[in-house]
């Protein structure tokens, strides 16, 4: 059975390209009779806020998205982060934000920046000599993780050269992103994750991960991303058409007709249900181009 999630963070109000990946990864899973769960990833306490989560609930209910379990909440789960950090080969590194960028090159494709490998070989007396809270690091190996994304196509990525050791565990005890999605979808029994590509540079990491850790890896779908009219990306930060105002303005037909026709998946954006979607949804029909707001959305 194919089973899916839906993993907002409790960071802000979902925006129209939040909505936008959830009514994929919906229909992806409605479609084939699947199973869909919900999952809030309030890892970083100090976005998260409680009022958020109750938001994030209710306007998925208000645009018809339902969900057959929650998982739970991310801060409960350390004991499952730890359990799978303990089992990677980690190493605490001292590095400061800054450091890293004068000492590495950004990744071409994302303009992420590519650990030097500092802290790599650091001495114990070395690291006792630190005056700061390390975080940890996983090493990689020199290995090519290539995998195909439903939408993308085959991607490939030279852990080593193209990512390098990347960050498990914060310095003020976090556990990343990372870590903690491949573990919440791996014990959830995901087989397929469908969220915006702006995440595509972090899945071969990831598929490493599930390997590494002994997990069955799912079958990824990376949607292509909403922009505004001037070509800028949808932000939680600067309330971009948030659900607090489209609720306001739309009926919750109406702001899914709109979005499935710039998906595609109509000829027209006349208002329609959730539900009514699900016989009209195809991957074929999702390509990979940036979809441009209308001015009057």
């Amino acid at each position: 059975m194919t089973v899916g999630r839906f993993a907002p963070s409790p960071s802000g109000r979902m925006h129209l390209g939040n909505v936008f990946t959830a009514l994929l990864a919906w229909l992806s899973v409605r479609s084939q009779d699947g199973k869909m769960l919900l999952r809030i990833e309030d890892l970083d306490p100090d976005r998260s806020k409680r009022a958020y989560i109750t938001a994030l609930r209710e306007d998925l209910c208000w645009l018809g998205l339902d969900w057959d379990e929650e998982m739970p909440l991310q801060s409960t789960r350390g004991a499952v982060y730890t359990k799978a950090f303990s089992q990677l080969d980690t190493y605490p590194c001292y590095c400061k934000r800054s450091e890293l960028h004068d000492a590495s090159a950004p990744h071409a494709s994302d303009g992420t920046f590519i650990y030097a490998g500092t802290c790599r070989n650091l001495t114990d007396a070395e690291r006792a000599d630190k005056q700061r809270k390390p975080a940890w690091r996983v090493r990689v190996p020199e290995e090519t993780v290539s995998f195909c994304d439903g939408v993308f196509g085959t991607q490939e990525e030279k852990l080593a050269e193209e990512c390098g050791d990347f960050i498990v565990r914060r310095s003020d005890g976090v556990y990343a992103y990372q870590l903690a999605v491949v573990c919440d979808d791996a014990l959830g029994g995901v087989t397929e994750v469908v969220r915006g590509s702006d995440l595509l540079g972090s899945t071969a990491r990831q598929i490493w991960l599930y390997r590494t850790l002994g997990f069955p890896v799912p079958q990824f779908y990376h949607v292509p991303l909403l922009v505004a009219p001037d070509g800028k990306r949808l932000s939680k930060r600067e309330k971009s058409l948030d659900m607090a105002h489209l609720r306001e303005k739309y009926t919750p037909e109406t702001l899914l007709g709109r979005l499935a026709h710039i998906a595609g998946l109509t000829e027209t954006d006349a208002p329609i249900a959730a539900r009514e979607l699900i016989n009209q949804f195809s991957w074929e029909k999702i390509d990979r181009e940036m979809r441009v707001i209308p001015t009057d959305f």
